[in-house]
């Protein structure tokens, strides 16, 4: 084991494994972005313009600022699996292929848990979904008694372990101890007993992580094509980007 590496609740071998193969799933966003790709969820020209003007930007800056916001999006579900796999390789945790995102068991209790990465995350919809799906396994699984459900989130507000009550149809519901709300550092306290787990796992990340990238070179972004294919089109890039959305409508056959 390298003497850099300071966790406890996950061997070496394991954590490399796990964030090696979380860094394999950025191959998809690095790959370059063509003009396809880039309007594949049709751009707003309009919006890009505001933009540019309000922010003082080139058209160059606001293309490369939308196309760093879909590569943001994918990389949050990419996130999302690294936080949730983590608990694969935890002892007592298992990370089921459907059904709950994390269960957990000790000596007395077994833990069921939804995992979302920020705590505004969830529409009233979803978040009562999940309530109510987290109520009906406390009313009728046989574990009941032992079972605890809980909402855990990556980047909560603030660090906890409350009971979660929402509003169902404008009424309040009761505030039940076996239905609890709790940050991600809490949750790692319950799984490893430790209060610094959490803490002691995002000081390993960085160190980790520049390990790996340094051993693997195919960790590379390649060279997007979008602004260079948009020039091709008409060298008035908000005419590029009119044609790009509006081709079709009346007017804007130029």
């Amino acid at each position: 084991m390298d003497k850099d590496y300071k966790l406890k609740f996950i061997s070496q071998e394991d954590f490399e494994k796990h964030l090696t193969d979380t860094l394999k799933q950025y191959n998809e966003t690095l790959k370059a972005i063509d003009l396809k790709k880039f309007n594949s969820n049709l751009i707003d020209p309009i919006k890009l313009l505001f933009d540019k003007n309000v922010f003082n930007k080139s058209f160059e800056e606001i293309i490369k600022l939308e196309i760093h916001r879909q590569r943001d999006k994918s990389n949050s579900n990419i996130i999302g699996y690294f936080h949730q796999n983590m608990f694969k390789y935890i002892e007592n945790c298992v990370v089921p292929k459907q059904g709950w995102d994390i269960i957990f068991t000790n000596n007395d209790k077994t833990y069921y848990v939804e995992m979302k990465n920020k705590h505004n995350t969830m529409n009233s919809s979803s978040s009562g979904k999940t309530f109510m799906k987290m109520q009906n396994h406390l009313l009728n699984s046989e574990d009941k008694e032992r079972s605890i459900c809980a909402l855990v989130e990556v980047i909560a507000k603030k660090s906890q372990n409350i009971p979660w009550v929402i509003t169902l149809d404008k009424i309040k519901q009761s505030s039940n101890e076996q239905l609890r709300r709790i940050s991600i550092d809490k949750f790692y306290e319950i799984v490893t007993g430790d209060s610094n787990s959490f803490k002691n796992m995002c000081e390993q990340l960085p160190i980790t992580i520049k390990k790996i990238i340094s051993n693997n070179k195919s960790l590379q972004v390649e060279k997007d094509t979008v602004f260079e294919e948009l020039a091709n089109i008409n060298k008035d890039m908000l005419l590029s980007l009119y044609k790009l959305a509006f081709s079709t409508y009346e007017g804007f056959a130029f």
